[in-house]
């Protein structure tokens, strides 16, 4: 996008993208020439110098654009490109979960053969094919939503706080580097723009007084993120208190039992705007 051969971001982790302190902070390098990136509306969005033959980069996907970065750009006499923000965050997020890949090893692969069909004919059934819908992919563990989202035309982009596990969906191809972003699920909204439907598989497990209060910042960004949310759960206790957290949100819930799967999707709230 930017016709460089190879670059390096300042900032260690997807998560860091956020942390203005690699607003103000630079490499200690010899600037030798420059690229800066803008969007679709002459926004900048990414710098990146060159010291000698390589390229260290920032983006202000997250964040405020930097005035520290863009005048060292324009003290090089840089070329500036142009690229759709949708693009360059799927280059970012491709990016970090190819490093990702590189450095932490797969989870165990426990998923039972049938677990794909059976929440393939869940999501199918309540909202069919939605060719080239955005999608939001919460808790993704390995890429079973992610998968099921993609079979039945939608776009979708998945996060999780598990590492090991988005490995293993990358190895076993159930997550595309350019769709999933290693994030704490707290603080999704600072990462993924909304889209019209969410889907949050085997949600759980959900104890009062226990780990209820996670759960619920969690899925109250799943919430704010997607007009129609499907959440799974393994139990009728944590589903009746999922669908209290929906209702005190403002949103109308539907709440049934999925008899396709008695262990991980045993019980559905279906949230709608």
């Amino acid at each position: 996008m930017i016709e460089v051969p190879e670059l390096w971001f300042v900032e260690p982790s997807f998560a860091e993208l956020t942390d203005e302190i690699y607003s103000s902070v630079i490499p200690d390098m010899e600037a030798t020439g420059g690229r800066l990136l803008v969007d679709e509306n002459d926004d900048p969005i990414a710098v990146a110098l060159r010291d000698d033959d390589a390229w260290r980069a920032t983006t202000f996907l997250y964040r405020a654009p930097s005035v520290v970065w863009l005048e060292r750009f324009e003290e090089t006499g840089g070329d500036i490109y142009q690229e759709t923000r949708e693009s360059w965050a799927r280059a970012v997020r491709a990016y970090y979960a190819g490093r990702l890949r590189g450095e932490v090893p797969p989870a165990i692969n426990d998923l039972p053969p049938d677990r794909f069909p059976k929440a393939l004919d869940l999501v199918e059934n309540l909202w069919g094919r939605r060719d080239g819908a955005r999608a939001i992919d919460a808790f993704c563990g390995s890429g079973i939503g992610a998968s099921v989202l993609r079979a039945l035309g939608m776009v979708p982009v998945s996060y999780d706080n598990d590492a090991s596990l988005i490995s293993l969906g990358l190895a076993e191809g159930r997550l595309r580097p350019e769709e999933v972003c290693w994030i704490d699920g707290a603080f999704a909204s600072d990462y993924i723009e909304p889209a019209p439907l969410g889907l949050a598989l085997m949600v759980g497990q959900c104890y009062p007084g226990l780990n209820d209060s996670l759960w619920r910042e969690l899925l109250l960004q799943v919430l704010a993120l997607s007009d129609e949310t499907l959440i799974t759960m393994g139990s009728e206790p944590e589903a009746a208190l999922v669908a209290g957290w929906i209702v005190e949100n403002g949103r109308g819930v539907e709440v049934f039992e999925n008899e396709r799967d008695p262990v991980y999707d045993r019980w559905i709230c279906l949230a709608r705007r």
